[in-house]
């Protein structure tokens, strides 16, 4: 255990967390929401820290990042835990457990995780698989030595973080895929969160300079309408038609086992009106081999970043503009942000 950040003390031993959006009101001897971060004595302590549940390098297209280091790879790890209770959670064996009930884990320093980083040869660690939000203690930790290090820090997160703890982590972060779910409806109902507090710190991560790019699932019958389409791009366009938008089938998983798979149509037709409202990249996950992978300039339409699944094999780009008419494209393409 170590001793958490982002909280206060209150009466009768209690504590209120402040690490993300549900604010809990921790009694002494109990857990918060994420179940990972527990009231001992009136102070609040991580059960997490330290304590990986999956350490692996990745390509960072599967993170999906398509416009941060495209072609590199990425030291991906996690804890246990999570702050939202999605159905549809495709690592649920790890993210839906606290850290008391995942009985194979890895104690492993920040140090260590950086040194194994390089040892890879990974440009990034990405702070994934969970959500990073609820292991902020130990990720802000290994961020600030991998900035020492040369290495970039990446999260895939809900983004329900609180306004303090992204505060926190901006100056080391450089690039967020934010999932964003679904209307306010489903967040409340199917994940137990708000989609209000993630569309702010999607639009202060832009403010910040951190790279951000947003993937929404999209499941049958649950958040494929037409309005919750139209209420997403609306919010999505006022902060930024260059968030690159991942549009991603939808498989049965753990709770929703018994639910069936997303029609490819149904991602196409959603990649297809994005593109047309404005949005200047859009792409399709969970459909490889197709050319909703690969990045086209909006300049010219050429394609400049062909993908196979989540290998890259060709970059026509010049810098951070297309090789063809020099269209400045949107992303981080090299070692300091474009």
């Amino acid at each position: 255990m170590k001793m958490a950040l982002f909280f206060e003390k209150l009466k009768d031993n209690k504590v209120a967390c402040r690490l993300c959006n549900h604010f809990c009101v921790i009694l002494d001897g109990h857990v918060g929401f994420c179940g990972v971060r527990k009231n001992i004595g009136g102070q609040l302590f991580t059960l997490t820290y330290g304590n990986l549940v999956a350490a692996h390098v990745d390509p960072i297209e599967k993170k999906p990042f398509y416009h941060f280091m495209p072609g590199s790879i990425s030291f991906s790890i996690a804890t246990a835990g999570c702050n939202f209770r999605c159905d549809f959670c495709q690592n649920y064996e790890i993210s839906q457990r606290n850290a008391e009930q995942i009985l194979e884990r890895r104690e492993t320093s920040p140090e260590q995780v950086v040194r194994q980083a390089i040892a890879a040869r990974c440009a990034s660690i990405s702070y994934t698989y969970t959500e990073p939000t609820i292991f902020m203690e130990y990720a802000l930790d290994c961020a600030k030595l991998a900035k020492e290090k040369g290495l970039y820090n990446n999260f895939v997160t809900n983004g329900f973080m609180s306004q303090e703890a992204l505060d926190a982590v901006a100056p080391y972060l450089d690039a967020a895929n934010v999932d964003v779910k679904g209307n306010h409806q489903f967040y409340k109902q199917v994940c137990r969160g708000k989609l209000d507090p993630v569309l702010e710190n999607i639009r202060t991560m832009k403010e910040r300079g951190i790279w951000v790019e947003v993937t929404t699932l999209l499941i049958p019958d649950r958040n494929d309408d037409r309005q919750t389409f139209l209420l997403l791009a609306e919010k999505l366009l006022a902060i930024s038609s260059d968030i690159p938008w991942h549009f991603s089938r939808f498989f049965p998983t753990y709770r929703m086992q018994d639910h069936y798979a997303t029609p490819q149509d149904t991602i196409w037709r959603a990649r297809e009106e994005a593109l047309k409202m404005g949005f200047r990249y859009v792409y399709t996950g969970n459909m490889p081999g197709n050319e909703g992978e690969n990045t086209a300039c909006p300049g010219c339409r050429n394609v400049i970043i062909r993908r196979q699944g989540f290998s890259v094999y060709d970059i026509k780009m010049k810098g951070n503009r297309c090789g063809f008419c020099g269209f400045e494209i949107a992303g981080v393409f090299s070692a300091s942000h474009s």
